[in-house]
């Protein structure tokens, strides 16, 4: 069994990787830190946990096997500083901080870099918006076949802005809404065209009347038909244990409470369109992170995340 710490574990990502570590059956979590809710019960505050743990939110951090990092962006990297961790600890960082690799740190898509990310003892977590992306055109990366600019829209829950209360993230206003924001500046973009090798991506994020899930829509050129697109993705996820190319069109509720992430294509006059789902709390954050836990610790990719949809 491996000992596990959580940092910033009352929020989203936090909960989230509560509820997938709490039933892993290779882990024991040691600690739960949380500056501002030190003392209280940890299903005090994620309530559906209530009867699954005992555990209590600590100002204190130990020495484990693991740590995970879940602190907010800018964030995570004072929290490091400021803190001793033991060389022995590997830790996984679920904010932006790291995601260029600096420090050691290992950008931790495991279909863009699986054999890298099991040698690493400091994994940097891919943003969400970002997994759902580079999923959808690393096959064409991989190859070379990225030629021209990358066309994104994409819309998230709002579960994606974070536990914070902003004007934005009131029930109110996001319900029966749709907008889009941080049009062609979104912070991931340097992410994607790091593991893309990209330049040009023209990426519009959409803010969604729903909590969970992403679903992005990606276009460029492509030079072949669509039989030739579709068994190029089914041949680069052909041993992806959450990855699919599916041959009907897709909906969010196939992810949602999942790892997986569904990808469709198409071509239709010179362009290749890649519609790509996740969840961005598990694929797109927590279930990434347990899914680069098992790569670094040699076990099975899929432990513990053998998760089920909501289907309704």
């Amino acid at each position: 069994m491996a000992k596990i710490g959580i940092i910033g574990g009352a929020g989203y990502t936090g909960g989230e990787l509560l509820r997938i570590l709490i039933n892993h059956p290779m882990v024991e979590i040691d600690f739960v830190h949380s500056n501002s809710q030190a003392g209280k019960s940890v299903y005090s505050i994620h309530t559906d946990l209530i009867g699954s743990t005992e555990l209590q939110f600590s100002s204190s951090i130990k020495e484990v096997d693991v740590l995970f990092n879940c602190s907010g962006h800018g964030e995570s990297k004072k929290f490091l500083e400021a803190n001793q961790i033991s060389p022995k600890t590997k830790i996984i960082d679920l904010s932006t901080d790291f995601r260029d690799e600096s420090n050691g740190f290992v950008y931790g898509l495991p279909e863009f870099q699986k054999e890298k990310i099991k040698g690493a003892t400091k994994i940097a977590n891919p943003g969400c918006f970002a997994t759902s992306i580079e999923l959808a055109m690393l096959p064409l990366a991989d190859k070379g076949l990225i030629n021209s600019d990358i066309h994104v829209s994409a819309i998230t829950g709002s579960t994606g802005a974070g536990q914070s209360l902003s004007a934005t993230s009131h029930f109110s206003w996001r319900n029966n809404n749709v907008s889009i924001y941080k049009a062609f500046t979104h912070q991931h973009l340097t992410e994607i065209g790091m593991v893309l090798g990209a330049k040009n991506i023209h990426f519009i994020p959409y803010r969604g009347n729903f909590s969970r899930g992403i679903m992005a829509n990606v276009y460029t050129s492509f030079d072949g038909t669509e039989q030739e697109a579709v068994e190029l993705y089914k041949n680069y996820y052909k041993n992806s244990p959450f990855v699919f190319v599916s041959d009907s069109s897709i909906d969010l509720k196939q992810v949602v409470n999942t790892n997986k992430g569904l990808l469709h294509v198409s071509v239709l006059n010179g362009q290749i369109l890649v519609t790509s789902i996740i969840d961005n709390l598990l694929k797109g954050a927590s279930g990434q992170a347990v899914q680069n836990l098992n790569l670094i610790m040699g076990w099975p990719e899929n432990t513990g995340l053998q998760l089920k949809a909501i289907g309704f």
